[in-house]
């Protein structure tokens, strides 16, 4: 149980460096036209690894799951040992080298020994790597290198490719194919775009065409169709095409086209007005009396942790069935509501933080999720272990991700803390990474409270809110609209725990705010508190303000979206 009722703590910190899982980034300098790919049994064909070499003797070849061919490396990856498979090249001094490779697991790392690497976390399907480095003045020789992450599950590799001039200066195939053409759309839906393109040419054979968005590869094919999905409702898309042969030679851009998604269902949608009601403390109120006097249908059921070996609770001890959680669920849904649970929150043991990988996250939340036949789920993202840790924000949107894709029609959200003007710098790397990871996030909810002694909550809320938008569009190339309707508010009623007051008029004030900006969420910490006593302080059974009983409860109730 917790001890306070603190649910978020802002650490407002400078902007740092990465997290030692992201190594260094490729050097940006002037490339030579590439050549034949220089590896010897790049994509495993040959049944055995030589002259791959893997440390542990934990890498072999196996024949499932590929990208391509009927092989590829598997990675058996310890507690002590990353599985690291390397081989070395000869190269020529002075000369740039374009390194790429197809990687699937939790934390994949592809680079250079000494030099540039870059990493990805893909558990249930391939993705693309690639990053240039450039030789040294006398350098003659390369190690280039895959491996794991300790205790973060199989990796596996395919396709890897080094393109540029062999160390002997050997010529290779270094033309590139012609543009591809008449690239257009086929079709969209809210989440989809087809396309269509002319093929191109080349000296010797083109063996595939990337999909760009932006400027983000996004699919690889060996045709001249494709269909990018993972898209976001109501959202301009702008896609290239590049062909590109055996030599890794890759042609400029064909013509773009843009594209924008249908709205689906209301935009997201998804409106939601949730307040929280926790089971393990604040002497909890029976739901069914709240709904009937307020007419709120929602609720935020905290908290969903980690039992022990990446096993869902209900607070990490109680039952996830069959116990007094599922007596208060069960309440709801007989008097016509539904529920949202949450999972996280600021202490206790996390499932993020504890299950050892991406796909490990996704089954205990899938065990949730079967549980109760749910509709939305909430990661309440808080605190060093999670919040501020950038491989655990990355494993836990892409468990998100996943489990979206297995769940049709499943809402994702995630809840996180904000500074007075928007997401701090955590915040805008949760936001970066759902973007890069293709998270597709129905819902980021920031929690606009414990800023250190505020005084005007309804000012600040609304400067965080807009804080966010301003996040999401830059990121997401989002206008307006699509902003706040991807946006939710969680507030906390009554004292905060830095004695913070929002008052019954406050939240009317954010509540309508809320509605004529048409986010998608509203929220507050907690029914519990929804109670008056004035003077009472900071507690777990009211709001220790002057309030009639539910109030907090009622206007959140008029929240529509």
């Amino acid at each position: 149980m917790r001890q306070t009722l603190r649910r978020s703590r802002r650490r407002l910190l400078a902007l740092l460096g990465t997290a030692a899982l992201a190594f260094g980034g490729a050097i940006a300098l002037p490339g030579t036209a590439q050549a034949a790919n220089i590896l010897t049994n790049p994509g495993f064909e040959s049944g055995g690894l030589s002259p791959w070499t893997c440390t542990g003797n934990l890498g072999s070849v196996v024949s499932s799951p590929v990208h391509s061919g009927s092989k590829a490396l598997q990675g058996a990856v310890t507690s002590s040992d990353d599985a690291q498979c390397s081989q070395t090249v000869a190269v020529q001094p002075n000369t740039t080298y374009t390194l790429g490779g197809w990687v699937r697991g939790s934390y994949v790392y592809l680079g250079v020994d000494g030099g540039a690497s870059t990493w990805t976390t893909s558990p249930s399907a391939y993705s693309q790597l690639t990053v240039s480095f450039t030789t040294g003045a006398s350098q003659t020789s390369a190690t280039i290198y895959v491996h794991g992450w300790y205790a973060q599950g199989t990796y596996y590799a395919d396709d890897i490719s080094l393109d540029g001039p062999g160390g002997g200066g050997g010529g290779g195939d270094t033309q590139a194919p012609t543009a591809p053409s008449g690239l257009t759309s086929t079709g969209k839906s809210s989440s989809s775009v087809s396309l269509k393109w002319n093929a191109s040419s080349d000296n010797v054979g083109v063996t595939a065409y990337d999909v760009y968005s932006g400027s983000n590869q996004v699919l690889s094919v060996s045709g001249t169709s494709a269909t990018v999905g993972g898209l976001s409702p109501s959202t301009a898309y702008t896609f290239t095409v590049k062909a590109r042969d055996a030599a890794g030679n890759r042609s400029a851009a064909s013509n773009s086209v843009s594209v924008t998604t249908d709205a689906g269902s209301g935009g997201t949608g998804f409106k939601q007005a949730a307040p929280y009601l926790y089971e393990g403390w604040g002497d909890p109120p029976n739901p069914s009396t709240v709904m009937s006097a307020t007419g709120i249908k929602w609720f935020t059921m905290a908290f969903v942790l980690d039992s022990g070996g990446c096993t869902p609770a209900w607070d990490g001890s109680r039952p996830l069935t069959g116990g007094a959680d599922q007596t208060a669920i069960n309440q709801i849904r007989s008097a016509g509501g539904d529920v949202v649970p949450s999972f996280g929150g600021w202490q206790g043991s996390k499932l993020g933080a504890n299950c050892s990988s991406a796909a490990a996250l996704a089954g205990a939340l899938q065990k949730v999720i079967d549980a109760y036949s749910l509709k939305a789920i909430d990661m309440d993202i808080e605190n060093t272990d999670e919040f501020e840790n950038e491989a655990v924000q990355a494993k836990i949107l892409t468990a998100l991700k996943t489990v979206k894709a297995n769940n049709p029609g499943l809402k994702t959200i995630v809840t996180f803390g904000t500074s007075t003007t928007g997401p701090t710098y955590y915040g805008n790397r949760l936001i970066e990474q759902a973007q890069s990871l293709g998270a597709n996030i129905d819902v980021f909810t920031i929690m606009p409270f414990d800023f250190g002694g505020g005084s005007d909550m309804y000012g600040s809320t609304v400067n965080a809110a807009e804080g966010l938008k301003a996040k999401l569009k830059s990121t997401f190339g989002w206008d307006d609209a699509t902003a706040y309707a991807h946006m939710g508010i969680s507030g906390m009623n009554g004292l905060s725990d830095q004695q913070e007051n929002t008052t019954p008029a406050i939240w009317t004030q954010i509540r309508d705010w809320a509605n004529s900006h048409h986010i998608a969420r509203l929220a507050y910490w907690a029914v519990n508190r929804d109670r008056a006593c004035p003077g009472g302080g900071v507690v777990s059974n009211c709001s220790g303000i002057s309030q009639n009983t539910w109030q907090f409860t009622s206007i959140t109730a008029g929240f529509t979206g």
